[in-house]
């Protein structure tokens, strides 16, 4: 009879303990869940959410200012070269005019 007891103990404890076990697994579970939804719903996250859309939106903006920048730029270089080309013509073109007139 002791030997019987013995095995419906530890039967009982066994399956106890896997029953014991899976309450612990889904209490944890449930636990997570709740933290993640409290987390989503928080101020501070959606704030934090909020902030980072805004610097990616920011930074996007940087690249494109410094891509106009560099293209406005080239524009002020090209300028500038045409402008001393003209220079040189209008000098060329008085040169030519004087010469002209002294004829």
């Amino acid at each position: 009879m002791a030997d019987y007891t013995q095995i419906i103990i530890t039967i009982v404890g066994v399956l106890g303990s896997g029953a014991i076990w899976s309450y612990l697994k889904a209490r944890l579970e449930a636990k997570t869940e709740l933290k993640k939804h409290d987390n989503e719903n928080n101020d501070t996250v959606q704030f934090r959410d909020d902030l980072k859309s805004r610097v990616k939106n920011l930074e996007s903006l940087l690249t494109q200012a410094g891509k106009e920048k560099d293209e406005l730029r080239q524009s002020v270089l090209d300028l500038t070269a045409e402008v001393h080309a003209l220079r040189v013509e209008v000098d060329y073109l008085k040169k030519e005019n004087e010469r002209l007139k002294m004829k």
